[in-house]
């Protein structure tokens, strides 16, 4: 039986989704229900998408040691909670729980470093008079707003991957977890709401038909 229900994560906070249906999740190690997911609709993803809009304005003028700060703050804070993450992690994918700390969510924490250290890297300038008469600059910015969905294998390191780089370039994001993984990530987004402005990493939760929302949505500038 189901112990608990999920919710999104949008704007810094837990809120309940707006749809009337829903799925079990099921630890594939007992083949037993621990929670129930919405599947999230249109006015979650526009929600979810708002937040980081509106974040963007925000987060997109950071500078490069803001960024870095906040990540290394995040990389520390998941450090510290590592077992817990690895608890969720184990009932969600079914791996054995021994090996989880070492093997993937250290990993996880290592590789928020890694983009940590990067954001002091992406100013991108360059110049040179390649047309006669002509001097071309490159400058690289943050394109905005970031949807992103990963899949169910590595769920806390696919995430990572997703929102760690795209928030050291100074972009927001809205990321749905595969239906099936759903509550490491989620946790991820609750640690990093405390260094990150409200609606710099929004979570949704649903399947494929919420996918494709985020796809038809008119905010994002990139899906990933």
């Amino acid at each position: 039986m189901a112990t608990h229900e999920i919710h999104n994560f949008i704007n810094g906070e837990y809120v309940s989704a707006s749809a009337d249906s829903g799925f079990e999740v099921i630890d594939p190690a007992t083949e037993q229900s621990y929670a129930t997911s919405p599947v999230s609709g249109k006015p979650d993803v526009d929600a979810a998408f708002s937040a980081a809009e509106a974040a963007f304005e925000v987060w997109g003028e950071s500078t490069p040691s803001e960024r870095q700060l906040a990540l290394f703050r995040i990389a520390d804070a998941v450090e510290s909670r590592a077992e817990e993450f690895a608890d969720l992690e184990s009932k969600d994918t079914g791996k054995p729980r021994a090996t989880l700390v070492t093997d993937e969510i250290m990993l996880s924490v290592d590789q928020i470093r890694f983009f940590a250290g990067e954001a002091r890297h992406l100013s991108g300038m360059a110049s040179g008079e390649y047309l006669k008469n002509h001097t071309s600059s490159i400058r690289r910015e943050p394109i905005g707003v970031i949807g992103q969905v990963t899949p169910w294998n590595y769920p806390l390191n696919m995430a990572v991957w997703k929102f760690a780089p795209a928030v050291a370039a100074g972009n927001t994001t809205v990321l749905k977890p595969s239906d099936t993984t759903p509550s490491s990530t989620l946790l991820l987004a609750e640690v990093a709401a405390e260094f990150l402005p409200k609606g710099v990493m929004n979570v949704i939760v649903g399947d494929r038909s919420t996918g494709g929302l985020m796809i038809d949505n008119r905010i994002p500038q990139m899906v990933s």
